[in-house]
């Protein structure tokens, strides 16, 4: 299958950060609370899985090569999957599995509403992500999927609400997103050149 390989490769990319910071938590690396510190490492982690997520088109656009694509349906799921971690390490070591504790967190601070309406948002892109989905909506599944730019404001503004006392790091994930939303505009989009993949030689075809 043409770029299996790639996607084996992403595959594990985006699965072995998880599990290193799981060791480190069972190896007592990330000092006194390393419960704070998975959940922190995974909303960022999602955050930045869905930064890449969006950087495939306009990489395939410069570049002219497909395999950018070929990974971006995977790199969303991944996305999803580090929110659902981010969510569950919430749930486990913050709320201690009190879940009657949830419904006065969503009250008290308003960063933990912003980010469960975040998860609601990117589960409707997970579940319909699928070819069957995509000839059932037809074209209404481009215009569900546009959410994403929106799940990407709700993500920087839950990171915002959590980090106000240093925005330093938080600048830099907001320029590159404003950067790669900029790019979709398509005045700015029509400037992008656009690389044509190299066609196979009559060598290759035989």
């Amino acid at each position: 299958m043409r770029y299996s390989f790639w996607r084996v490769a992403v595959f594990f990319a985006a699965l072995i950060w998880p599990l290193y910071w799981l060791y480190e938590a069972w190896a007592s690396i990330l000092g006194p609370d390393p419960g704070k510190v998975l959940v922190d490492r995974l909303g960022l982690g999602a955050l930045v899985l869905l930064l890449i997520t969006l950087s495939m088109t306009p990489l395939q656009r410069l570049t002219g090569w497909s395999g950018w694509i070929a990974v971006r349906r995977q790199l969303g799921l991944w996305c999803f999957a580090y929110v659902v971690l981010h969510l569950s390490a919430y749930g486990v070591f913050i709320l201690g599995l009190d879940w009657s504790q949830l419904g006065v967190e969503l009250r008290k601070r308003p960063y933990i509403f912003v980010g469960s309406l975040g998860f609601l948002l990117l589960l409707m892109l997970a579940v319909t992500s699928n070819r069957y989905s995509q000839r059932r909506l037809g074209r209404r599944w481009k215009k569900l999927h546009r959410l994403v730019y929106l799940i990407l404001g709700v993500g920087l503004l839950h990171m915002l609400w959590i980090v106000r006392a240093d925005l330093k790091e938080w600048a830099v994930y907001a320029s590159v997103g404003a950067l790669l939303l900029l790019m979709r505009i398509p005045a700015v989009m029509q400037r992008i050149p656009r690389i044509q993949p190299p066609k196979a030689s009559s060598a290759t075809k035989m």
